[in-house]
């Protein structure tokens, strides 16, 4: 048995470019359906945020037309409250790589708001991509990455790498009002070699250790392949 750190946001809210907050926080489907795939091929799961807070819900996320259906939405509903490691998350600061046989981070705007500006964030997610060990990251996670600058130089520069399209966010009405968009700023602010499917589709990169997906739909896909990589 393996244990995976969940890297999860603890954000509720992201400021646009009107000064509104937008309320959010991680998006169900990323967080629940790896973390069930996870769970039930025997291996364990640690939840860890900034702070030690606890990771708030998209309640968008568990709208039946955003969740498969009412019966899908139901599902997410049940696997979230079980899941008791989201009640008491490790802080982030506290977090020994060593403990943990992969990292993985889901999305939603949450990441947007607080991973993509943690010093602890950057920390780890140098480590682990220097130390080989998986990193799966999906959605609007790879955010995350912007914290991994120093003096504007990226470890991530020039890996081959997804995360929310341009367009799906316009698809969301979010683009004009974002202050800044996840596409743009990975190819522009850590130069990654960025590429991407159809939108809502799932679709995988896989570049050495690092995994990245591009929307919700991709990580079932992300933690099928995390499981063939942890059973290596």
């Amino acid at each position: 048995m393996a244990t995976v750190l969940f890297i999860v946001s603890g954000a509720t809210y992201w400021v646009l470019k009107d000064g509104t907050r937008y309320a959010t926080g991680y998006w169900a489907e990323e967080f629940a359906v790896p973390y069930k795939k996870v769970t039930e091929a025997g291996h364990a799961v640690v939840v860890a945020t900034p702070g030690g807070v606890v990771p708030n819900v998209d309640m968008m996320s568990l709208r039946p037309s955003m969740a498969g259906g009412e019966d899908g939405a139901l599902e997410l509903e049940a696997i979230i409250r079980s899941a008791e490691v989201m009640r008491r998350p490790l802080a982030l600061s506290d977090v020994r790589l060593e403990d943990y046989a992969a990292v993985y981070l889901p999305g939603g705007h949450g990441p947007m708001a607080d991973l993509a500006w943690d010093a602890d964030v950057g920390r780890l997610l140098t480590a682990q991509l220097a130390s080989g060990k998986p990193l799966f990251i999906v959605c609007h996670a790879p955010a995350s990455m912007l914290a991994t600058r120093i003096h504007g130089e990226s470890p991530f520069k020039g890996y081959r790498v997804t995360g929310f399209t341009n367009e799906e966010e316009e698809g969301v009405g979010l683009a004009p009002r974002a202050t800044w968009l996840l596409e743009t700023a990975l190819k522009e602010q850590i130069g990654v070699e960025y590429s991407r499917g159809p939108i809502w589709e799932p679709y995988m990169v896989e570049d050495r250790n690092l995994v990245t997906g591009q929307n919700p739909h991709s990580a079932g896909v992300l933690a099928d392949r995390l499981l063939e990589v942890l059973e290596r």
